[in-house]
Protein backbone atom coordinates (compact mmCIF):
# COMPACT_ATOMS: atom_id res chain seq x y z
CA UNK A 1 0.00 0.00 0.00
CA UNK A 2 1.21 3.72 -0.95
CA UNK A 3 0.86 6.40 1.30
CA UNK A 4 0.75 10.19 1.02
CA UNK A 5 3.72 13.11 2.99
CA UNK A 6 3.40 12.21 6.25
CA UNK A 7 0.12 9.85 6.53
CA UNK A 8 2.38 7.63 8.52
CA UNK A 9 5.91 6.80 10.14
CA UNK A 10 7.83 4.19 10.87
CA UNK A 11 10.55 4.23 13.60
CA UNK A 12 13.02 1.68 14.70
CA UNK A 13 15.05 1.73 17.83
CA UNK A 14 18.37 0.14 18.87
CA UNK A 15 19.42 -1.24 22.11
CA UNK A 16 22.64 -3.04 23.27
CA UNK A 17 22.16 -6.29 26.04
CA UNK A 18 24.63 -6.03 28.96
CA UNK A 19 25.04 -7.97 31.99
CA UNK A 20 23.08 -6.49 35.16
CA UNK A 21 26.15 -6.73 37.01
CA UNK A 22 28.87 -4.67 35.40
CA UNK A 23 27.31 -3.71 32.43
CA UNK A 24 29.26 -5.34 29.88
CA UNK A 25 28.24 -6.28 26.77
CA UNK A 26 26.43 -9.87 26.45
CA UNK A 27 25.46 -11.47 23.05
CA UNK A 28 22.36 -13.14 23.68
CA UNK A 29 19.59 -11.78 21.16
CA UNK A 30 18.89 -15.20 20.28
CA UNK A 31 18.64 -16.34 24.23
CA UNK A 32 15.91 -13.49 24.14
CA UNK A 33 13.97 -14.58 21.00
CA UNK A 34 13.94 -18.12 22.81
CA UNK A 35 12.59 -16.72 25.88
CA UNK A 36 9.67 -14.81 23.87
CA UNK A 37 9.29 -17.30 21.17
CA UNK A 38 10.80 -21.19 22.22
CA UNK A 39 13.13 -20.85 19.72
CA UNK A 40 15.47 -18.77 17.70
CA UNK A 41 14.32 -16.62 14.93
CA UNK A 42 15.10 -13.30 13.53
CA UNK A 43 11.97 -11.42 14.00
CA UNK A 44 9.12 -11.73 17.03
CA UNK A 45 5.86 -9.70 16.09
CA UNK A 46 5.14 -8.43 19.53
CA UNK A 47 1.13 -6.53 18.85
CA UNK A 48 2.21 -3.10 17.16
CA UNK A 49 5.91 -3.63 17.98
CA UNK A 50 8.19 -6.14 16.47
CA UNK A 51 11.92 -7.09 18.14
CA UNK A 52 14.38 -8.30 15.68
CA UNK A 53 18.29 -8.90 15.40
CA UNK A 54 21.12 -7.02 14.25
CA UNK A 55 24.55 -7.52 12.38
CA UNK A 56 26.14 -8.38 16.00
CA UNK A 57 24.85 -10.42 18.96
CA UNK A 58 23.90 -8.08 21.38
CA UNK A 59 22.35 -5.35 19.55
CA UNK A 60 18.37 -5.90 19.33
CA UNK A 61 15.91 -3.65 17.41
CA UNK A 62 12.08 -2.72 18.40
CA UNK A 63 10.46 -1.12 15.48
CA UNK A 64 6.56 -0.53 14.58
CA UNK A 65 5.34 -3.47 13.40
CA UNK A 66 4.84 -1.85 9.83
CA UNK A 67 3.74 2.04 9.63
CA UNK A 68 1.80 3.76 12.33
CA UNK A 69 -0.27 7.39 11.89
CA UNK A 70 0.00 7.23 16.25
CA UNK A 71 2.92 8.98 17.83
CA UNK A 72 1.04 10.27 20.60
CA UNK A 73 1.91 7.71 23.04
CA UNK A 74 4.06 5.35 20.78
CA UNK A 75 7.18 6.07 23.66
CA UNK A 76 4.85 4.08 26.22
CA UNK A 77 4.03 1.73 23.71
CA UNK A 78 8.00 0.97 23.19
CA UNK A 79 8.76 1.63 26.77
CA UNK A 80 5.87 -1.36 27.58
CA UNK A 81 8.13 -4.09 25.38
CA UNK A 82 11.31 -2.75 26.46
CA UNK A 83 10.12 -3.60 30.63
CA UNK A 84 9.03 -6.71 29.25
CA UNK A 85 12.20 -7.52 27.13
CA UNK A 86 14.24 -6.72 30.68
CA UNK A 87 11.81 -8.93 32.62
CA UNK A 88 12.43 -11.53 30.67
CA UNK A 89 16.22 -11.35 30.38
CA UNK A 90 16.23 -11.16 34.31
CA UNK A 91 17.16 -15.32 34.44
CA UNK A 92 20.50 -13.98 32.08
CA UNK A 93 21.49 -11.39 34.38
CA UNK A 94 21.09 -9.37 31.48
CA UNK A 95 19.08 -6.01 30.84
CA UNK A 96 18.78 -3.29 27.76
CA UNK A 97 21.24 -0.01 27.81
CA UNK A 98 20.38 2.59 25.64
CA UNK A 99 22.36 5.52 24.33
CA UNK A 100 24.19 5.19 20.90
CA UNK A 101 27.63 3.66 21.90
CA UNK A 102 28.68 1.50 24.54
CA UNK A 103 31.08 3.65 26.69
CA UNK A 104 33.60 0.37 27.49
CA UNK A 105 33.23 -1.60 24.88
CA UNK A 106 36.38 -3.34 23.30
CA UNK A 107 35.13 -4.22 19.33
CA UNK A 108 38.06 -5.79 18.52
CA UNK A 109 37.46 -8.67 21.43
CA UNK A 110 33.86 -8.57 22.11
CA UNK A 111 31.96 -8.18 18.67
CA UNK A 112 30.01 -10.87 17.75
CA UNK A 113 28.29 -11.41 14.60
CA UNK A 114 24.78 -12.84 14.60
CA UNK A 115 25.19 -16.75 13.50
CA UNK A 116 21.83 -17.71 12.74
CA UNK A 117 18.88 -16.20 10.27
CA UNK A 118 20.98 -14.18 7.54
CA UNK A 119 24.05 -14.99 8.86
CA UNK A 120 25.40 -15.18 5.51
CA UNK A 121 25.01 -11.62 4.69
CA UNK A 122 26.42 -10.47 7.76
CA UNK A 123 29.34 -13.11 7.22
CA UNK A 124 29.69 -11.43 3.99
CA UNK A 125 29.82 -7.92 5.30
CA UNK A 126 32.22 -8.65 8.09
CA UNK A 127 34.61 -10.13 5.01
CA UNK A 128 34.28 -6.88 3.20
CA UNK A 129 34.47 -4.71 6.22
CA UNK A 130 35.70 -6.20 9.32
CA UNK A 131 33.01 -5.47 11.48
CA UNK A 132 35.12 -5.46 14.49
CA UNK A 133 35.42 -1.90 15.17
CA UNK A 134 33.14 0.40 16.58
CA UNK A 135 31.53 2.01 13.41
CA UNK A 136 29.63 -1.69 12.57
CA UNK A 137 29.74 -3.54 16.25
CA UNK A 138 29.23 -0.07 18.95
CA UNK A 139 26.85 2.16 16.85
CA UNK A 140 22.53 2.16 18.30
CA UNK A 141 20.48 4.87 16.14
CA UNK A 142 17.29 5.56 15.79
CA UNK A 143 15.65 5.26 12.22
CA UNK A 144 12.86 7.04 11.23
CA UNK A 145 10.76 6.00 8.38
CA UNK A 146 8.54 8.64 6.29
CA UNK A 147 6.50 7.64 3.23
CA UNK A 148 6.12 9.48 -0.66
CA UNK A 149 3.91 8.62 -3.28
CA UNK A 150 5.63 8.92 -6.51
CA UNK A 151 8.45 11.14 -7.63
CA UNK A 152 6.76 14.49 -7.25
CA UNK A 153 6.75 13.87 -2.96
CA UNK A 154 9.73 11.92 -3.42
CA UNK A 155 11.39 15.28 -4.89
CA UNK A 156 9.74 17.58 -1.78
CA UNK A 157 10.45 15.46 0.77
CA UNK A 158 13.99 14.23 -0.18
CA UNK A 159 14.76 18.08 -0.74
CA UNK A 160 13.82 19.02 2.46
CA UNK A 161 15.54 16.33 4.62
CA UNK A 162 18.95 16.66 2.54
CA UNK A 163 18.54 20.37 3.61
CA UNK A 164 17.70 18.75 7.67
CA UNK A 165 20.11 16.24 7.98
CA UNK A 166 23.09 18.14 8.69
CA UNK A 167 21.97 19.76 12.26
CA UNK A 168 19.69 16.54 13.08
CA UNK A 169 22.59 15.30 15.71
CA UNK A 170 22.49 18.77 17.57
CA UNK A 171 19.63 17.20 18.99
CA UNK A 172 20.17 13.55 19.09
CA UNK A 173 23.85 13.30 19.91
CA UNK A 174 24.53 10.18 22.30
CA UNK A 175 28.06 8.66 21.97
CA UNK A 176 30.73 10.60 23.21
CA UNK A 177 32.48 7.87 24.78
CA UNK A 178 34.12 5.18 23.00
CA UNK A 179 36.97 2.39 25.20
CA UNK A 180 36.77 4.50 28.34
CA UNK A 181 38.09 7.92 26.35
CA UNK A 182 36.17 11.12 25.63
CA UNK A 183 36.53 11.02 21.68
CA UNK A 184 36.37 14.25 20.82
CA UNK A 185 32.73 13.83 19.25
CA UNK A 186 29.43 14.14 20.85
CA UNK A 187 28.36 12.39 17.93
CA UNK A 188 31.21 9.57 17.45
CA UNK A 189 28.65 6.95 16.60
CA UNK A 190 28.17 9.53 12.69
CA UNK A 191 32.15 9.93 12.90
CA UNK A 192 32.40 6.13 12.55
CA UNK A 193 29.79 6.17 10.26
CA UNK A 194 31.33 8.11 7.55
CA UNK A 195 34.51 5.72 7.00
CA UNK A 196 33.46 2.39 8.50
CA UNK A 197 32.68 1.35 5.27
CA UNK A 198 35.77 3.08 3.13
CA UNK A 199 36.70 -0.01 1.40
CA UNK A 200 33.71 1.02 -1.32
CA UNK A 201 32.99 4.53 -0.61
CA UNK A 202 30.12 4.56 -2.95
CA UNK A 203 27.82 2.83 -0.19
CA UNK A 204 27.68 6.04 2.22
CA UNK A 205 29.15 8.07 -0.34
CA UNK A 206 29.14 12.12 1.88
CA UNK A 207 26.50 10.78 4.16
CA UNK A 208 24.66 13.62 3.02
CA UNK A 209 22.55 12.05 -0.04
CA UNK A 210 23.39 13.57 -3.69
CA UNK A 211 20.99 15.98 -5.39
CA UNK A 212 18.81 13.30 -6.97
CA UNK A 213 15.14 14.18 -6.60
CA UNK A 214 13.20 11.60 -8.72
CA UNK A 215 13.47 7.45 -9.02
CA UNK A 216 15.71 7.13 -12.29
CA UNK A 217 18.44 9.69 -11.02
CA UNK A 218 18.60 7.63 -7.96
CA UNK A 219 19.12 4.35 -9.76
CA UNK A 220 21.26 5.75 -11.90
CA UNK A 221 23.54 8.67 -9.28
CA UNK A 222 23.22 5.94 -6.12
CA UNK A 223 22.28 2.24 -6.47
CA UNK A 224 24.43 1.93 -9.89
CA UNK A 225 27.60 3.17 -8.69
CA UNK A 226 27.28 0.70 -5.37
CA UNK A 227 25.74 -2.70 -7.25
CA UNK A 228 29.30 -2.14 -9.71
CA UNK A 229 31.67 -1.53 -6.23
CA UNK A 230 29.98 -4.14 -4.63
CA UNK A 231 29.84 -6.65 -7.65
CA UNK A 232 33.26 -8.15 -7.10
CA UNK A 233 32.66 -9.30 -3.50
CA UNK A 234 28.95 -10.14 -3.72
CA UNK A 235 29.92 -13.25 -6.18
CA UNK A 236 26.93 -14.84 -5.14
CA UNK A 237 24.25 -12.20 -5.43
CA UNK A 238 23.13 -12.45 -1.51
CA UNK A 239 23.03 -8.38 -1.05
CA UNK A 240 20.30 -6.06 -1.34
CA UNK A 241 20.95 -2.65 -3.06
CA UNK A 242 18.41 -0.74 -0.38
CA UNK A 243 20.64 -2.41 2.87
CA UNK A 244 23.78 -1.47 0.75
CA UNK A 245 22.83 2.22 0.95
CA UNK A 246 24.27 3.60 3.63
CA UNK A 247 24.16 7.35 3.05
CA UNK A 248 22.69 9.40 6.38
CA UNK A 249 19.01 9.03 4.43
CA UNK A 250 18.22 6.29 2.19
CA UNK A 251 15.17 6.19 -0.32
CA UNK A 252 13.84 2.67 -0.04
CA UNK A 253 11.69 2.40 -3.39
CA UNK A 254 10.35 -1.65 -2.41
CA UNK A 255 8.43 0.58 0.19
CA UNK A 256 7.98 4.20 -0.94
CA UNK A 257 9.84 5.92 2.24
CA UNK A 258 12.79 7.99 2.85
CA UNK A 259 14.55 6.74 6.05
CA UNK A 260 16.63 8.51 8.14
CA UNK A 261 19.73 7.11 9.73
CA UNK A 262 21.72 9.87 11.15
CA UNK A 263 19.76 9.68 14.87
CA UNK A 264 21.44 8.34 17.71
CA UNK A 265 19.29 6.47 20.31
CA UNK A 266 18.30 8.49 22.99
CA UNK A 267 18.34 7.38 27.00
CA UNK A 268 14.14 6.30 26.77
CA UNK A 269 11.51 6.38 24.28
CA UNK A 270 10.08 9.25 25.49
CA UNK A 271 13.17 11.47 24.05
CA UNK A 272 13.48 9.18 20.66
CA UNK A 273 9.43 9.92 19.79
CA UNK A 274 10.13 13.38 20.76
CA UNK A 275 13.21 14.25 18.25
CA UNK A 276 11.38 12.24 15.70
CA UNK A 277 8.15 14.63 15.80
CA UNK A 278 10.56 18.03 15.89
CA UNK A 279 12.12 16.95 12.44
CA UNK A 280 8.70 15.98 11.50
CA UNK A 281 6.91 19.01 11.90
CA UNK A 282 10.52 20.88 10.52
CA UNK A 283 10.17 18.83 7.45
CA UNK A 284 6.43 19.46 7.19
CA UNK A 285 7.82 23.42 7.47
CA UNK A 286 10.31 22.79 4.99
CA UNK A 287 8.19 20.42 2.61
CA UNK A 288 5.25 23.71 2.64
CA UNK A 289 8.13 25.95 1.34
CA UNK A 290 6.51 28.33 3.71
CA UNK A 291 10.20 29.94 4.42
CA UNK A 292 12.21 28.44 0.75
CA UNK A 293 11.40 27.24 -2.29
CA UNK A 294 11.88 23.05 -3.36
CA UNK A 295 14.14 24.58 -6.14
CA UNK A 296 16.31 26.65 -3.29
CA UNK A 297 16.24 23.48 -1.15
CA UNK A 298 17.45 21.14 -4.08
CA UNK A 299 20.90 23.67 -5.15
CA UNK A 300 22.34 22.39 -2.36
CA UNK A 301 25.29 20.42 -3.33
CA UNK A 302 26.20 17.36 -0.52
CA UNK A 303 29.79 18.92 -0.30
CA UNK A 304 28.31 21.92 1.75
CA UNK A 305 26.06 20.50 3.55
CA UNK A 306 28.38 17.89 4.69
CA UNK A 307 30.92 20.62 6.06
CA UNK A 308 27.63 21.64 8.13
CA UNK A 309 27.40 17.96 9.21
CA UNK A 310 31.10 17.86 9.88
CA UNK A 311 30.95 20.21 12.58
CA UNK A 312 27.84 19.69 14.54
CA UNK A 313 28.73 15.61 14.94
CA UNK A 314 31.77 17.29 16.84
CA UNK A 315 30.16 19.71 19.07
CA UNK A 316 26.53 19.26 18.86
CA UNK A 317 24.46 21.82 19.85
CA UNK A 318 26.75 24.18 20.55
CA UNK A 319 28.28 24.09 16.98
CA UNK A 320 28.46 28.30 15.86
CA UNK A 321 27.01 27.95 12.40
CA UNK A 322 28.50 30.55 10.23
CA UNK A 323 27.36 29.71 7.02
CA UNK A 324 24.63 32.76 6.49
CA UNK A 325 23.59 31.25 3.37
CA UNK A 326 21.95 27.84 5.15
CA UNK A 327 20.96 29.68 8.30
CA UNK A 328 18.60 31.91 5.91
CA UNK A 329 16.94 28.69 4.85
CA UNK A 330 15.13 29.17 7.55
CA UNK A 331 14.82 32.73 7.54
CA UNK A 332 17.68 33.31 10.39
CA UNK A 333 19.91 36.03 9.64
CA UNK A 334 22.35 36.32 12.02
CA UNK A 335 25.09 33.46 13.13
CA UNK A 336 23.57 31.36 16.20
CA UNK A 337 24.48 28.05 17.30
CA UNK A 338 23.06 24.92 16.08
CA UNK A 339 21.09 24.37 19.94
CA UNK A 340 19.25 28.08 19.17
CA UNK A 341 18.68 26.99 15.59
CA UNK A 342 16.62 24.48 16.69
CA UNK A 343 15.10 26.85 19.39
CA UNK A 344 13.89 28.84 16.51
CA UNK A 345 12.63 26.20 14.50
CA UNK A 346 10.79 24.94 17.74
CA UNK A 347 9.11 28.53 18.12
CA UNK A 348 7.63 28.06 14.63
CA UNK A 349 6.31 24.76 14.43
CA UNK A 350 5.19 24.22 18.23
CA UNK A 351 1.51 24.64 17.72
CA UNK A 352 1.49 21.25 15.57
CA UNK A 353 3.26 19.68 18.74
CA UNK A 354 0.87 17.95 21.41
CA UNK A 355 1.52 19.54 25.13
CA UNK A 356 3.40 16.17 26.18
CA UNK A 357 6.31 16.39 23.15
CA UNK A 358 6.36 19.93 23.44
CA UNK A 359 7.44 19.49 27.26
CA UNK A 360 9.70 16.75 26.09
CA UNK A 361 11.32 18.95 23.04
CA UNK A 362 11.66 21.17 25.27
CA UNK A 363 13.96 19.53 27.99
CA UNK A 364 15.91 18.37 25.42
CA UNK A 365 16.43 22.48 23.97
CA UNK A 366 16.94 23.93 27.38
CA UNK A 367 19.18 20.73 29.35
CA UNK A 368 21.42 19.82 26.03
CA UNK A 369 21.78 16.44 23.67
CA UNK A 370 22.02 13.52 25.84
CA UNK A 371 26.16 13.48 24.56
CA UNK A 372 26.05 16.85 26.63
CA UNK A 373 24.11 15.68 29.49
CA UNK A 374 26.49 12.31 29.99
CA UNK A 375 29.61 14.44 29.41
CA UNK A 376 28.52 16.25 32.93
CA UNK A 377 27.55 13.38 34.68
CA UNK A 378 30.98 11.98 33.89
CA UNK A 379 32.80 15.35 35.04
CA UNK A 380 35.67 14.61 33.80
CA UNK A 381 36.58 11.40 35.56
CA UNK A 382 36.75 8.45 32.97
CA UNK A 383 37.37 6.01 35.56
CA UNK A 384 35.41 2.52 34.39
CA UNK A 385 34.05 2.36 37.91
CA UNK A 386 32.71 6.58 37.23
CA UNK A 387 31.55 5.47 34.01
CA UNK A 388 29.84 2.72 34.91
CA UNK A 389 27.80 4.46 37.28
CA UNK A 390 26.80 7.53 34.84
CA UNK A 391 25.50 4.80 32.36
CA UNK A 392 23.54 2.61 35.50
CA UNK A 393 21.48 6.08 35.52
CA UNK A 394 21.16 5.45 32.13
CA UNK A 395 19.71 2.32 32.26
CA UNK A 396 17.55 3.35 35.13
CA UNK A 397 15.93 5.95 32.73
CA UNK A 398 15.13 3.40 30.00
CA UNK A 399 13.33 1.40 32.60
CA UNK A 400 11.59 4.26 33.54
CA UNK A 401 11.04 6.22 30.45
CA UNK A 402 12.74 9.09 31.93
CA UNK A 403 15.21 12.07 31.42
CA UNK A 404 18.80 11.40 32.40
CA UNK A 405 19.11 15.10 34.29
CA UNK A 406 22.83 14.49 35.51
Amino acid sequence: MSYRLFEVFGIELEYMLVKSSNLKITPIVDKLMILKNGSITSDVSNGKIEWSNELVAHVVELKTNGPTKQLEDLDELFHKNIKEINKLLLVEDAKLMPSASHPLMDPEKEMKLWEHHYSEIYALYNKIFDCRGHGWSNVQSMHLNLPFYGDEEFEKLHAAIRILLPIIPALSASSPIFEGKNTGFLDSRMEVYKTNQKEIPEMTGKVIPEQVFNKDDYKKQIFDPINKAIAPFDTDNILDKHFLNSRGAIARFDRNAIEIRVIDIQECPKADIAIAVLIIETLKLLVSEELVSIEDQKNWHEDELFAIFNDIIEDAENTQITNSRYLNLFDVHAECTAGELWETLYERVSDGISPKHRKSIEFILSHGSLATRIQKGIFNDYSPANINSVYSELVTCLETNNFYKP
